[in-house]
């Protein structure tokens, strides 16, 4: 950690990022905009058997204050964008959700919120990420911007997701979470902060995920913030294993791919 920052930030930081300088952050925040997902209709219970692996959870405060246990042992990184649902118009159309002293009252390691840079609303959101770091660097809370794009999944190439991963870093973002693509090491190059892998659509296989997650630690990204490819597995709990072992044990592809396996197994 940055020996110059404050000691609240410093704190905050080392609960999301391990002293291995990798995080496994689980994104469960995804009703916010899609209503129940599936196998996200009762996140409480999705979680739960999840908790033992991840550093971190990614959710919105009304699930967190519903379902989620107080004592669990993970970070909070308290989702605080909002105002789009997948029925409304525009995706890009958010702002901040949640006043500063809520996210203080909740204890959170962190917050996170979307820009949406290209769209109609890039002013908007960027102006919501300048107003949360001013408000949160007073508290000493980190800023996770997300580089969201919409329905617009064309723009999840490496020219668009370095020029959005800078831009959240020139604005003060602590961690920016992106898609990781072809030529991702661009990404992460022009980004002077850290930089966490998004999942995006489920994936077809275990082994890809795996995959894509090992290329882009290797290409410069700190960890993942991951969430259907974990949760909408049929083995959930093997497929956040894997993935601890591949973040934070240096685990290859097929090493923690052979590991799945042999937890499916034994789930059944």
């Amino acid at each position: 950690m940055n020996g110059n920052m404050d000691w609240g930030m410093a704190n905050r930081l080392s609960k999301t990022i391990r002293p291995d300088g990798r995080c496994f952050y689980l994104a469960m925040d995804h009703g916010y905009f899609q209503g129940p997902t599936h196998c996200l209709e009762q996140p409480g219970k999705a979680a739960e058997p999840l908790l033992p692996y991840i550093d971190a959870l990614f959710v919105t405060r009304g699930v967190l204050r519903a379902v989620t246990n107080p004592a669990m042992n993970p970070a909070l990184i308290l989702r605080v964008s909002g105002g789009n649902s997948m029925v409304g118009k525009d995706l890009a159309n958010e702002e901040a959700t949640t006043a500063m002293d809520d996210i203080i009252r909740l204890n959170a390691s962190a917050v996170g919120i979307s820009v949406y840079i290209g769209s109609d609303y890039e002013h908007q959101t960027l102006m919501a990420l300048a107003k949360l770091v001013n408000e949160c660097t007073a508290y000493g809370i980190p800023v996770m911007a997300v580089t969201a794009v919409g329905r617009e999944t064309g723009k999840m190439e490496a020219r668009y997701l370095s020029l959005a991963c800078r831009i959240c870093a020139e604005f003060g973002a602590s961690v920016v979470k992106t898609y990781y693509c072809e030529g991702f090491e661009k990404v992460t190059g022009g980004c002077p902060v850290p930089v966490v892998i998004a999942g995006g659509p489920k994936t077809d296989s275990e082994y890809e995920v795996l995959q894509f997650v090992y290329n882009g630690i290797q290409q410069g990204a700190i960890g993942v913030n991951l969430g259907r490819n974990i949760w909408q597995n049929e083995c959930p709990v093997g497929m956040a294993r894997s993935l601890q072992a591949l973040i934070h044990e240096n685990a290859t592809p097929q090493e923690a791919y052979e590991l799945f396996l042999s937890i499916k197994q034994d789930v059944k």
